[in-house]
């Protein structure tokens, strides 16, 4: 059997990195994205020497759909088979600014970047797995359809965050539903010591340094990335949300078909991507 394809996002620290080494240790043949190209390269070279299927480097700043585009189709071009893709790039921005294409960033790179990049990726997705890297900050999330930027209410770096997550739980569970060619899953990788919330913002900074001795390891954080990418059995995980390789029960408003159904069609209104009724 050939060994299976995956694409991981946000590759190149933390988790997506730790996640990359084991995936090639365990076999996989490896499609390395991040957003600087000598973290990938150095990324691909430890993957190599972990495993012996072939690793691949992609470079891309999700942040701009253009870039999101442009990686959707080198991917396509680049690999006539994808068995999973691992949606992990994401950030917390302590500032409220606007990329290229007039989204806040953290909604941006967090929600729509992985949801275009799956759309555009579907197709070859079939018989395979998508899996989306949340988190248990989805709980302090407030989305409000009408407001999914935060452009009326204040702009809490964390509030802000916490609904970027609570959108990747709620994404996952709408495709679902819409994509029954692939098991859709995601997952809380417990709070791990890496670049995460250090994108700008003094005190964040400062916190989490402070705080790095007592959070988790990338590779420990990883775990559940692997184990859904490659172990866990896709019918039982469809449209779950998981903690420590164990399907869990997120908040309310993570549960709520309705809101997944709304974030779908706001989402595909403002990228123009294409929609599937459920």
């Amino acid at each position: 059997m050939s060994a299976p394809v995956v694409v991981i996002t946000g590759a190149t620290r933390g988790i997506g990195a730790a996640a990359a080494v084991e995936l090639a240790r365990r076999g996989a043949e490896v499609a390395i994205v991040g957003r600087e190209a000598e973290r990938v390269r150095a990324v691909a070279e430890e993957a190599r020497a972990a495993g012996s299927a072939p690793v691949h480097e992609h470079v891309a700043d999700l942040l701009r759909v253009s870039e999101v585009r442009r990686l959707a189709a080198e991917l396509l071009e680049t690999h006539p088979r994808i068995d999973v893709l691992a949606n992990n790039a994401g950030a917390m921005f302590t500032s409220r600014q606007v990329t290229e294409d007039g989204f806040e960033r953290t909604f941006a790179l967090n929600h729509m970047a992985p949801f275009l990049l799956t759309d555009l990726l579907r197709e070859r997705l079939a018989g395979g797995r998508v899996v989306t890297t949340a988190s248990d900050a989805h709980a302090s999330g407030q989305l409000d359809l009408d407001d999914l930027q935060f452009e009326r209410r204040p702009f809490r770096a964390m509030r802000v965050y916490g609904t970027s997550k609570l959108m990747n739980i709620l994404f996952t569970r709408e495709l679902a539903q819409r994509a029954p060619e692939l098991s859709a899953s995601c997952f809380h990788p417990g709070v791990v010591r890496t670049g995460f919330g250090k994108n700008d913002g003094l005190m964040y900074k400062i916190g989490l340094t402070v705080a790095g001795p007592f959070l988790r390891t990338p590779a420990k954080g990883a775990r559940s990335l692997v184990w859904l990418a490659l172990d866990a059995d896709p019918a039982q995980v469809d449209g779950a949300y998981v903690e420590d390789e164990k399907v869990a029960t997120p908040s309310a408003a993570a549960r709520d078909d309705v809101l997944a159904a709304g974030l779908w069609e706001r989402t595909t209104e403002r990228l123009g991507a294409r929609d599937s009724g459920r």
